[in-house]
């Protein structure tokens, strides 16, 4: 269980409310047509007598609302269309209204079917007193009071959802683990659940560009906010800092619809799907599509299923939802193009994991394992005589469906250095040798099918966490790897669906670097501080069984039309 005894680095902070548009809180009510608005109530959390501030959108009736609350660091007083933020994002202007805040629901809609939105801004940030801390049992605790106190106003019909993404998801986790009597049902949107595992450090490599990005970026204050900057560099491994900076999934009880992605590989697909497969919900509902999250939360197909989902839990109408499949998930063929196939259980019940070997002699990947010990080589830095990067293909030669985890055991090996950064994509080329691009980190339209990376020293599994298709890493101490040493990765490549016609090929890439680069300041999964020196190989065949572990979904399994 993580504790509070951790010790938490704090600074002033690098940006005033002032600055970001901010406004001292002052209560104030405001009315819209069949729309009462509260700003600035000053909620008291925690046992000293601190207050948070929230702004609460409800019917202007006497009837009781059902309370939904998006818990945000983003400045719950700054209407922020995604679609002007991020142009990319495929967010359709008349899909959120003029309220509407970064990553939450939309007023407009939500109020007049009976419900009251609660936007509160995070103890330390913007106006809120006490000190920021992110993911942590603290902030969890004030979250859940928060709850407690919506569930028990006057307004309120007593029942409390959750609802927002990415960080208004990752909270979502960690009040869930508390279980606070008024909670009733959450929706997590696309959210981490392992800060470590899935942002900060996945594979052991540091990320460089939106860690650094996010943690400024959730930093306006009044008072101080967690150091994230320093308390990244002096935690390298995974130890109690991360630990409680990790959800407590398996103590999560409430209802949850849990909605992930394939596209959001690098930040949330890992630690959405980990939340549903891992906590004790008795009453859980999976969907996994292969779109861009911002535009699918805000798509009027998919806020109906939210309604129905939270009209059932918090309202008490019969809406379907206990007739839902238990899990949803896309199987893409292209852009935007798609099969959903249900199923009763994530990973899918009927997958069977498949070894698809490399042959660095040819290039090629095949199902059975070459017996000539081979490799290819190429340059840990991108740069010089050998070739920046290593390619094994696979041309199907009936339709195959690949959905779930997939892991690329490698045995790899350096002329020079003793630590290896080793990156690895899949992709998905059509009959003619041309890459089918997907949309990837909620922005960009031609991403691979998946991706993953880890740092050589980092390789010792967790043997308590690992299954027999998620490596998952220790992260407790270095392991170098010498000259020449032939050291075996297993690679963690992030969770897909996609499916292959005959003629059509998997594309591996294995390099030394990222291998989606996409210009600055554009924020994605980035990683740029190397430990790679000299020429890397990846050996094949013989007693090196490199090879992809893929789920093979079997052949006449019903599917639904998208």
């Amino acid at each position: 269980m993580p504790s509070d005894d951790v010790d938490l680095i704090f600074r002033a902070p690098r940006s005033t409310p002032e600055s970001r548009a901010g406004r001292p809180p002052e209560h104030r009510v405001e009315r819209r047509p069949g729309m009462l608005i509260e700003r600035d109530i000053a909620v008291p959390y925690g046992p000293d007598g601190l207050v948070l501030y929230v702004d609460v959108y409800r019917p202007d009736t006497e009837e009781p609302a059902a309370p939904l609350i998006s818990w945000s660091p983003y400045g719950k007083h700054n209407p922020a269309p995604i679609g002007v933020i991020y142009p990319a994002a495929g967010v359709k202007p008349e899909h959120t209204g003029e309220l509407t805040t970064f990553e939450a629901p939309d007023p407009e809609y939500w109020v007049p079917h009976g419900y009251a939105i609660v936007l509160a801004d995070i103890p330390g940030t913007w106006y809120s007193e006490g000190r920021a801390t992110y993911c942590s049992p603290q902030e969890a605790r004030a979250f859940a009071d928060l709850v407690e106190w919506a569930g028990t106003q006057p307004w309120s019909a007593g029942k409390v959802g959750l609802s927002g993404v990415s960080y208004l998801t990752v909270s979502q986790w960690r009040v869930a683990e508390l279980n606070p009597p008024h909670l009733a049902a959450i929706n997590p949107w696309e959210g981490w659940s392992d800060t470590y595992r899935e942002v900060a450090r996945h594979g052991g490599i540091p990320e460089t560009s939106f860690w650094p990005y996010i943690w400024e970026r959730w930093g306006a204050s009044t008072t101080e906010v967690e150091d994230l900057e320093t308390e990244t560099a002096e935690h390298p491994f995974y130890d109690s800092f991360w630990a409680s900076k990790s959800a407590r999934l398996e103590a999560v009880e409430v209802p949850a619809f849990v909605v992930a992605s394939w596209s959001d590989q690098g930040l949330h697909s890992r630690g959405t799907l980990e939340g549903f497969r891992r906590i004790s919900s008795p009453q859980k509902w999976l969907e996994v599509h292969g779109r861009k999250k911002w535009a699918y939360y805000y798509e009027p197909e998919m806020v109906e299923r939210q309604r129905a989902f939270f009209d059932h839990f918090l309202l008490g109408r019969d809406t379907g939802v206990q007739d839902w499949p238990r899990v949803r998930v896309e199987v893409r063929e292209a852009y935007d193009q798609g099969t959903f196939r249900t199923a009763r259980e994530w990973p899918l019940e009927d997958v069977e994991y498949r070894r698809l070997y490399l042959r660095a002699g040819d290039g090629s990947l095949g199902w059975e394992a070459p017996a000539e010990e081979e490799s290819a080589a190429y340059s840990g830095l991108g740069s010089g005589l050998a070739p920046r990067r290593a390619t094994f293909e696979m041309r199907f030669d009936e339709p195959v469906e690949l959905v779930g985890h997939i892991t690329a055991a490698l045995h790899v090996s350096t002329t020079e250095g003793d630590d290896m950064d080793v990156f690895v994509a899949l992709f998905k080329l059509d009959a003619d040798g041309r890459q089918v691009g997907f949309p990837y980190y909620a922005q960009f339209e031609d991403g691979p099918v998946a991706v993953g990376w880890q740092r050589a020293s980092h390789r010792e599994l967790d043997p308590e966490l690992s299954t027999d298709f998620l490596p998952v890493l220790a992260h407790r101490r270095a392991l170098p790897v010498e000259p020449g040493e032939r050291a075996r990765l297993d690679v963690e490549v992030w969770p897909s669906g996609t499916r292959f016609e005959a003629g059509e090929r998997l594309l591996l890439v294995v390099q030394g670097s990222d291998i989606m680069r996409y210009p600055k300041p554009l924020t994605y999964a980035r990683h740029e501080e190397t430990v790679n020196r000299g020429t890397h190989r990846v050996h094949t065949g013989g007693r090196f069984d490199s090879h992809l572990l893929v789920p093979v979904v079997p052949r006449g399994d019903d599917v639904s039309r998208a």
